[in-house]
Parts: structure tokens; C-alpha cells; sequence
């Protein structure tokens, strides 16, 4: 077991690591940051000299050779997510990797395997999973209670379009405290794979995958650019594992503020969540349970990937979203682009899989 205090390094220094992972580092007694790293050696140094962390470097390979650690964040580019984890969790250390996990199926089945073969843990960036609702919901469809499930509903709409643009925007998030803006990436397929379905949707598909403990088996997508690089409305039908269906789809054009709705219907109850309202409601065993967030819990559950992260490594707690939820958020969207680029033609998980040719 890691002795306190836990000694983690941070690879990619945007926005999302100065706004949600290296504030709760700094404020925990048991972590320390020891280190940054990314590919722009001066983005790097920026962000290190603002936080006072001693190191900065732009490889992985230097990062990992140089310093003695215990668990690496990683929070590049949705494309590199793969590279920087393997090589971390090939070095033998936990990872927490942000959404999504990665772009390919292959990639996070991968991912997952050589974790447990290293006896490590894959914590994701699934903030959201918190919720104490969530939490109460997963916990009764784990019961058993409601029964099999029959039918999902989702729907994650945000104002997201600057990101999406490319235009350096903090999208809502305290410019006081942010060194590095979002500038281009999210609007690059290069860097990004898709837009609101890599930027956004993989929330509402930890949020599904993390309650009903399900996965899919067939996708079909349709999704709509409207002028951009990327997708910015996307509509998917799933066919689950157990023969359940759902419709899961939002926009990235929403204007005045978030929608995140899902709603879960099994043989003997359901669940139905308004996250960007904090509230749920459970039907169970015909009883009805109203559910609400209090201002605390919001202020927890913002920081409690990297705390949960942190207690992970020092064998304090279990891993509360693993990387088996990112991966069958991953095999989702997989399937969904393929679908949507192949004129919304029915794409089964299993053929992820397949060699490629």
C-alpha cells in the first residue's frame, strides 16, 4: 500500500487540469503534485510557475524516468489519451484518465486488460457520477428490485458551440483561476475525434452505463454538423445487451444554459434524473423517492474525481468509475461515428473488434 502522501504527476496542462484537477491536488493533505507535462514545454512551464510545481516536461518518457510516482492524471487531447496511458500504466502506476477514454474501442479494451494484468486501477473524469442521487440510483438497479431493464432515455444538451468553433472561450468556468484558455482543440477532429458527442454525450453515457450496469450490442446515429468540423447535434438509437432499447442525443447549441436528463424504465420501477436541475426520482417497489442536490453536494461532487483518485492510490477507497464505465461509454460512441458515417446503418459492438483491414 502507498504511503501518504501520494505522489502524482499531471500530463496536459489546459484548461480542464487548472480548473478541475490541480486546485483539489494542491488542497489535499495526502496528495502531492510533483509534476507537469506536456508536449508544449512553455505551456507546461506556465502553468507550473503559476502553481508553484516544481517540475515541468514535454515528454512522457522524460516525465516518467525522472520522477518517483504513484498515480499520473491524464487530461491531453482526446486522441493521445491512449499513448500517455499505456505508457503510464505500463510504468506501473494508476492512472485517472479525463472523458472520454479513449476515441477507439480496441483502444480502451486494451487499456483496461493491461490494468488488470499490472494490478492498477483506471479511474475516469466521470464528475457527474457523484451525485448522491446517482449514487442511490446505481445502487438500487443493482439490487435487483426494479428487474431487467427495458428502456433508456438521454438527452445532454449544453451551449458549447464557441468550443466547438474553436474560439478560446472558459465555456462558464472561473477565468480568474484559468491560465491556458480552451483555444482550438475542440474543434479539431485530429486532435478531438468528434464534437459534442466526444465533448459532451459521453457524460450522459457514463451516467447510463454507471446506474443500469449495462452495455451495448448495436448502435444506430445520425449526427449534424451545421458548418462545423465537428458534430454538433447528435441523435443515437441502442440496442442494449440484454435486448433493452434507448434513444440517447443532445445538441451543443443550446443557448442559456444545460439540460441533462435520463430516464431508465425497468419491469417493476424506474428512475428519472433532471442533473442540471439536481434532482431524481426513483419508483421502486411502489414506493416514489424525490431526490435532491444541496449546494454542498455540488461542491464535492466538481472535485471528486481527483479526490476519489487520490484515496484510490492510497488504498483508502474503492475505484468509484473505472475503467470498465469508460470503456462501455467508448464502445458506445465508437459505434455511434461509424454509424453516423455510414448513413446511420446499424453498427454491432463485436465488430469494433475485428481486425482492421
Amino acid at each position: 500500500m502507498t504511503t501518504s502522501p501520494a505522489r502524482i504527476a499531471i500530463v496536459g496542462t489546459g484548461w480542464w487540469a487548472t480548473e478541475h484537477h490541480i486546485p483539489p491536488l494542491l488542497a489535499h493533505p495526502d496528495a502531492q503534485l510533483v509534476a507537469l507535462c506536456d508536449a508544449d514545454l512553455g505551456k507546461a512551464r506556465m502553468t507550473a510557475d503559476a502553481y508553484a510545481i516544481p517540475s515541468a516536461y514535454a515528454s512522457v518518457d522524460d516525465l516518467l524516468a525522472a520522477e518517483e510516482l504513484d498515480g499520473v492524471i491524464v487530461v491531453t487531447n482526446h486522441a493521445t489519451h491512449y499513448p500517455v496511458a499505456k505508457a503510464c500504466l505500463q510504468a506501473g502506476l494508476h492512472i485517472l484518465i479525463e472523458k472520454p477514454m479513449t476515441l477507439f474501442a480496441r483502444e480502451a479494451k486494451e487499456l483496461v486488460e493491461l490494468a488488470a494484468a499490472n494490478k492498477r486501477q483506471i479511474a475516469m473524469g466521470y464528475n457527474h457520477t457523484y451525485a448522491p442521487y446517482t449514487i442511490h440510483a446505481q445502487q438500487i438497479a443493482a439490487s435487483g428490485v426494479l428487474g431487467e431493464l427495458q428502456y433508456a432515455h438521454g438527452i445532454f444538451n449544453q451551449h458549447v458551440m464557441p468550443l466547438l468553433q474553436g474560439k478560446s472561450t472558459s465555456a462558464g468556468t472561473n477565468t480568474e483561476r484559468m491560465v491556458h484558455s480552451p483555444g482550438s482543440v475542440y474543434s479539431d477532429p485530429a486532435r478531438s475525434g468528434g464534437g459534442h458527442g466526444h465533448l459532451q454525450i459521453t457524460h450522459l453515457a457514463s451516467l447510463l452505463f454507471f446506474i443500469s450496469g449495462r452495455r451495448v450490442r448495436r448502435v444506430q446515429a445520425r449526427m449534424r454538423n451545421h458548418g462545423l468540423a465537428v458534430d454538433l447535434v447528435d441523435a443515437l438509437l441502442v440496442e442494449f445487451d440484454n435486448g433493452a432499447l434507448g434513444s440517447i442525443g443532445g445538441t451543443g447549441n443550446m443557448a442559456g444554459g444545460r439540460k441533462i436528463d435520463m430516464q431508465l424504465y425497468w419491469e417493476e420501477g424506474w428512475i428519472d434524473i433532471d442533473e442540471a436541475a439536481g434532482t431524481a426520482r426513483v419508483q421502486s417497489g411502489g414506493a416514489l423517492e424525490e431526490l435532491a442536490l444541496t449546494d454542498e453536494n455540488r461542491n464535492y461532487y466538481r472535485h471528486a474525481t481527483t479526490n476519489n483518485f487520490v484515496d484510490i492510490i492510497l488504498g483508502r477507497a474503492e475505484n468509484h468509475v473505472s475503467g470498465e464505465i469508460g470503456w462501455r461509454a467508448v464502445e458506445l460512441l465508437d459505434a455511434a461515428y461509424r454509424s453516423a458515417a455510414n448513413n446511420g446503418a446499424a453498427v454491432d459492438v463485436t465488430s469494433l473488434y475485428l481486425p482492421q483491414t
